[in-house]
């Protein structure tokens, strides 16, 4: 019985999600081109409120927990595991304060609408997996671009999702890059659960009732600190919140 209910409450919500991306996509070209970068940035971040809110019509529900104050004075680098392609829309929502942008793969910037238009125009380092020195170019680029506007970037370290909810090692590469680049960036960890759960494989079919969590953790002053220990105790704050969640 639950099966045929994920199914149906699946094909609820991609109806409903797949709207969202088109709508949004005309608002953000319109925004983008006739109003400019901030009512650009207005109309992505309600698409993103509509795409998380959007969720309780499966019956899910979404908890997301700043234990921190931020600072809004220097840039930040948010650092985070990755279960799940709807990890994103939660943080660019909840944490639109600080306009996180994000280390993304450059296939995502087409083919996507709505999500491929912004990625495009929001500054987002688009890389290349397969070519090393394209992707560090990119990252670099978003680094310099966060520590002279104060802005943020949104990196998850493990490099691919693990839906499983068994987080992969952290690559330390990207994080070193954006360091290297915004020296006066505050590196602040985010523990999230429920997503992987929630879309385990693919699109269809989404699990109904999932509980999902983003928890916004103490920062982690670099402090001429090793990029590879800062990224190691990102980790290991990760992983003790989780073990709180359960």
């Amino acid at each position: 019985m639950k099966k045929i209910l994920d199914y149906i409450v699946s094909c609820i919500y991609l109806i409903y999600f797949g709207l969202v991306l088109c709508i949004f996509h005309v608002a953000q070209a319109f925004a983008y081109n006739v109003l400019g970068r901030p009512a650009h940035k207005r109309v992505v971040d309600w698409m993103n409120a509509s795409i998380s809110y959007g969720w309780y019509l499966t019956g899910s529900t979404i908890s997301f927990r700043q234990l921190t104050d931020l600072p809004t004075d220097r840039p930040i680098i948010f650092v985070a595991n990755h279960q799940s392609m709807f990890d994103i829309s939660p943080i660019i929502w909840f944490l639109r304060r600080h306009t996180p942008t994000f280390v993304s793969k450059v296939e995502l910037a087409h083919g996507i609408p709505g999500v491929s238009y912004n990625l495009r125009k929001s500054g987002a380092a688009l890389i290349d997996r397969k070519d090393a020195k394209q992707a560090i170019v990119e990252i670099a680029r978003l680094g310099k671009l966060i520590q002279q506007e104060n802005l943020s970037a949104m990196i998850f370290p493990e490099g691919t999702r693990s839906a499983s909810g068994q987080m992969r090692p952290f690559v330390t590469g990207g994080v070193a890059t954006l360091l290297k680049r915004a020296p006066a960036a505050l590196v602040v960890p985010i523990a999230i659960r429920g997503t992987g759960h929630f879309n385990p494989k693919g699109l269809f079919p989404l699990r109904s009732f999932s509980k999902m969590s983003w928890r916004v953790l103490p920062g982690i002053e670099p402090n001429g600190r090793p990029a590879d220990e800062v990224v190691k105790l990102a980790r290991e704050a990760i992983v003790t919140e989780l073990s709180k969640l359960g």
